[in-house]
């Protein structure tokens, strides 16, 4: 898509999602239903921007809450985080997103350890059912839970932890990853559930069915070719300015670009994750940052690549993993209301994500798909700690360096504080249990034994 059409999809909006309308964001709760919307709606600064489902009458805010990446209780003395999450600080930012308009909330079975749709719904279930989305997945991933019982179990266990006898928006998750076609047709195919939860559509327990797609295209454009048997509701996938045009030369997937424009010929409307990367797009090189903030210093570095992801009509929601209530109210900041980028900003963007391929990080977005590794390390930590590290200009090439010795300390010393000795990369025996399970397709055996040579050069002085 270049600048004219991004610009005329703005102007004109799409047959998928009506355009956004706005909502106040002061401390209220918002319901859920309404009226499909035909305009927008400038009001004053303070006001949620909502996006309408064409088919379904959903009135979505256009931030949602990605439970993906919850505040646990502290760490143990091995540095493993607890296995308990903390529900209070998880109640305080539900709350707040509540009290400032945010309606959609996305879980899983397999987020936080296991324990993300619990805390979903106990935060929840304080709320009356019909003024939230509930969004969670299938995510029978290990080949124990294809069997229609142990996926239809799963199923029903979503059901009973999140407190509710309806989901309204059911994923069939990361469709695509490991073995593709084949992967696909073994989890939801063959042993009848993808027919089963058709049903529970048509019960009205699940309100809205669709898929999340990370990995082999072959299966995204098979699905979509499905479309007039299946019905897709909507469609997750993966939306940044990075990724618009670089995601098959940065980790292997399919470039937004194409994604949305399928999507959007087909009126089925597109859930947005990884608006940021896993952060890496709030964590960017500082030579991006300076270039960002001379454009807009009083917004935050984040705050570009989610006006990027919301400026796309044909965009239900986009996803944030909001960890931390500074990081809810910046993306509330950015959303209340959406301020969509003009052609220039758009142009702006696209030179920025050009600029960024320059820089060798490695494709990880922390969505933890790979853990945990049998022998204990924490593949995320390390691979984020050499991306920090490159960004920051901490990642000496050669001993001639004139900032070799401050680099070098300042790699090694962070490594150690980041990732506990018996969890980093020297003890990766290359089994590759986790490359299968990436939905960005990296090879972390290779890119673990990478850094790992590369620790033991610094530390030898060998550079």
């Amino acid at each position: 898509m270049n600048r004219r059409d991004f610009l005329k999809c703005l102007g004109a909006g799409t047959a998928t999602v009506s355009a956004a309308t706005l909502v106040g964001c002061g401390p209220r709760r918002n319901p859920s239903g309404g009226e499909a919307v035909s305009a927008v709606e400038h009001l004053s600064e303070g006001q949620m921007t909502y996006r309408t489902h064409p088919l379904k009458g959903d009135r979505v805010s256009l931030l949602g809450f990605g439970m993906m990446r919850l505040p646990f209780k502290g760490s143990d003395k091995s540095g493993k985080n607890s296995n308990e999450i903390d529900q209070e600080q998880v109640n305080e930012l539900v709350d707040y997103a509540f009290a400032h308009g945010v309606n959609y909330f996305d879980t899983s079975p397999a987020y936080c350890k296991g324990f993300s749709e619990r805390a979903t719904g106990i935060a929840l279930s304080r709320y009356p059912r019909d003024k939230y989305f509930i969004a969670t997945k299938l995510s029978n991933f290990s080949p124990a839970t294809w069997s229609r019982e142990a996926s239809i179990a799963m199923y029903h266990n979503s059901l009973k932890e999140l407190q509710t006898d309806y989901v309204d928006y059911l994923l069939l998750h990361a469709v695509g990853i490991g073995q593709g076609m084949q992967e696909y047709e073994d989890r939801y195919v063959k042993n009848g559930v993808l027919d089963f939860l058709l049903q529970e559509r048509e019960a009205g327990r699940i309100r809205n069915l669709g898929f999340s797609y990370h990995g082999d295209i072959r299966v995204f454009d098979y699905l979509l070719s499905r479309h007039d048997e299946y019905k897709w509701d909507f469609v997750q996938i993966q939306l940044n300015y990075l990724d618009w045009k670089y995601a098959s030369k940065n980790d292997g997937n399919t470039n937004a670009e194409y994604l949305y424009g399928e999507l959007e010929r087909r009126g089925i409307p597109a859930i947005v994750m990884e608006p940021l990367l896993g952060g890496r797009l709030s964590n960017v090189p500082d030579r991006i940052v300076a270039r960002l903030k001379q454009r807009e210093p009083e917004r935050s570095v984040a705050s570009w690549a989610f006006r990027f992801a919301g400026s796309f009509p044909g965009v239900l929601t986009v996803l944030s993993g909001m960890t931390r209530m500074e990081h809810l109210k910046d993306n509330l900041l950015t959303y209340c209301p959406l301020k969509p980028l003009t052609d220039d900003e758009f142009h702006f963007l696209q030179e920025t994500a050009t600029e960024m391929m320059k820089f060798n990080t490695i494709p990880c977005n922390q969505c933890n798909y790979c853990m945990p590794c049998p022998y204990g390390l924490d593949i995320p930590a390390i691979l984020s700690h050499y991306n920090k590290c490159l960004n920051e200009g901490n990642l000496p090439v050669t001993s001639e360096n004139a900032d070799y010795r401050r680099a070098r300390r300042a790699f090694l010393v962070g490594y150690d504080r980041s990732v506990p000795k018996l969890r980093q990369a020297s003890h990766c025996i290359g089994c590759n249990q986790c490359s299968p399970h990436c939905p960005q397709g990296i090879n972390i055996p290779k890119e673990l034994h990478r850094i790992d040579a590369y620790v033991e050069q610094l530390k030898q002085g060998t550079l």
